[in-house]
């Protein structure tokens, strides 16, 4: 799969962004089909019986890491190289079929998760991507096969979100080979084989494939880490490495272009881990509140534990519902879908830690015992809304290119002089036709389900209203709405509510299509509940636009940043 050229492919989030709804990018919904299914379902059954069977997470927990035999045995259910072309010893599967076999290992046991997808997401996926063939016969045969293990090697100690001023530098020699010095941290599978590194100089961003046991390649000491107690997180220095000039990936100058190429792609993964654990932990809680009693009653039949279950499989559902459509979107290969995968993380990471906070509630005190699964959990998933993009940041970034993106569609009022009114109607009279036709006539998604009317409506009159308050936020603060982050991130909230929504009634549509109307009614009871529900949160999210207390919180924040610490007393 070739890396998507944004300036070239249309984004359906940017185009919620301007109040329209571009029907053609997201229906009819993506369903794997053909060989890609078959494929998927048979690595789909040897990962479920090889988790059931032969993979012990306590016991890795207890080692620190999942064991050099599991990586070798889940190379020999070919499940290491999931998405690698055949020709290298890989399965091939789509972005989606990947992305639902690794749902199975997010199921089971988040950190046997993480290293999955640090190996393939993001570790294997920049040689997959951007590898010349040369580079991809020289490397992937042993990554898809499970003797080597790569990494994505990007976070420095000064450099987190601020990706682009890494502080790693890369010198080129005379001879084309590189001299790479500096230091790298929580880099997973960083003690391993096959590390992606990123790096500056003087031509630009640069991408290095550089081995392990390389002269001058510092690795450690571990990182002690809360949870995902079995991932090797490791620091790396690079003292003066030498890095030969065909591990070059791309061009001189393309190095952060690749890293956020395949941040885009790695992070679809992680909202089908989520998905998977989400599901796992709803048959937890199943299990215990059907056999727990309490007042002579199961748990289960209280309304507040059964409220509780219900919100886990709604959300579940919604969850599933974008990262698959994300992954349709990848598959298809004409559309941009960063912000897609970016709006995907955030809910994923966000909603996966609440729902697991609440079913953690439903088993009470048995739950809080070390030894108990939904502790291992609690360590586990608390990174989610961290690594891989920190959750707020892509929240900023999802809204300040719906703002970029609307700003470029906006005539600029103020270069028009007064002195020439006839010029000024010309250039304003389309754009006012716009937005009365848009008051009047919200843009519907076409493709649906006919049964799904309620629903059309609600996304076409949300998507109204996300370009008016995007508008209203260009033209109140100009270029300081780069700084209104509270403003990005109501935003990117109602723009994430909108997009769950459409992913939601895509799938629903086609259920309704498959099956009728008649044998998916329990699914369109969650699908409705699901878009619903929704629907309040854009709209509360789009209200706080207007009606909210930042001046007082900006008041607050500044009062105790000026007293250095709690300041009253009682």
């Amino acid at each position: 799969m070739a890396s998507v050229d944004r300036a070239s492919h249309p984004s359906f989030t940017k185009s919620l962004f301007l109040g329209s709804v571009e029907s053609e990018l997201v229906l009819p919904y993506p369903i794997q089909q053909g060989e890609d299914r078959a494929r998927t379902q048979k690595l789909v059954a040897a990962a479920r019986d090889y988790l059931a069977t032969s993979y012990d997470p306590w016991n890795a927990e207890k080692e620190r890491w999942v064991g050099d035999d599991t990586i070798r045995d889940l190379g020999d259910l070919n499940l290491m190289g999931l998405f690698v072309d055949p020709k290298y010893g890989g399965q091939g599967l789509s972005q989606s079929g990947y992305c639902r076999v690794m749902e199975e290992f997010g199921r089971v046991d988040g950190t046997l998760a993480v290293v999955m997808g640090v190996h393939q997401s993001i570790g294997t996926k920049p040689l997959h991507l951007f590898g010349t063939d040369e580079q991809k016969e020289r490397w992937l045969p042993d990554l898809a096969a499970g003797r080597k293990l790569a990494a994505f090697v990007l976070t420095e100690p000064n450099v987190g979100s601020d990706a682009y001023n890494l502080e790693t530098w890369a010198e080129r020699q005379s001879d084309g080979s590189w001299i790479l010095n500096g230091e790298k941290r929580w880099i997973g599978n960083g003690d391993r084989d096959v590390l992606t590194v990123f790096a500056r100089s003087d031509l630009g961003h640069v991408a290095l494939v550089v081995e392990g046991g390389s002269e001058g390649l510092e690795v450690g000491p571990r990182f002690d880490t809360v949870g995902l107690r079995a991932n090797r997180l490791q620091r790396i220095r690079f003292n003066n490495v030498r890095v030969p000039a065909e591990n070059l990936l791309g061009e001189p100058g393309d190095g952060f272009r690749i890293a956020m190429n395949t941040l885009n792609n790695g992070r679809m993964s992680m909202g089908t881990m989520i998905a998977g654990g989400m599901k796992g932990f709803l048959d937890l809680a199943l299990e215990h509140t059907g056999a727990r009693r309490q007042f002579d009653r199961e748990l289960i039949d209280f309304e507040m534990v059964e409220d509780k279950i219900a919100w886990l499989q709604t959300q579940t559902y919604g969850m599933e519902s974008m990262s698959y459509l994300t992954t349709g979107l990848v598959d298809r290969g004409n559309t941009d879908f960063a912000l897609e995968s970016a709006m995907t993380k955030v809910f994923a990471s966000d909603t996966g830690w609440y729902g697991l906070n609440r079913v953690f509630q439903l088993h009470g005190g048995t739950a809080y015992m070390n030894d108990h699964r939904l502790s291992k959990a609690m360590r586990d998933f608390r990174i989610f809304p961290i690594f891989e993009g920190a959750n707020d940041v892509l929240r900023a970034f999802t809204a300040l290119n719906g703002l970029k993106a609307l700003s470029e569609r906006l005539p600029d009022v103020k270069s028009l002089r007064l002195s020439e009114p006839g010029k000024a109607l010309g250039v304003l009279a389309p754009y006012v036709r716009e937005r009365v036709g848009m008051r009047l006539r919200p843009e519907r998604l076409q493709g649906a389900h006919a049964s799904l009317s309620p629903q059309i409506g609600a996304i076409a009159e949300q998507t109204a209203r996300l370009r008016a308050a995007t508008e209203t936020a260009l033209r109140k603060h100009g270029r300081k709405v780069q700084e209104r982050q509270l403003l990005q991130e109501r935003l990117a909230n109602a723009a994430t509510g909108i997009y769950a929504q459409v992913a939601t009634v895509g799938r629903l549509s086609a259920v309704l299509e498959r099956d009728g109307e008649a044998a998916s009614g329990a699914e369109r009871t969650v699908a409705v509940q699901f878009c619903e529900g929704q629907a309040r949160e854009v709209g509360r999210q789009l209200r706080a636009l207007e009606i909210n207390s930042d001046r007082r919180t900006k008041q607050i924040g500044h009062s105790i940043r000026t007293a250095g610490a709690y300041p009253f007393e009682l």
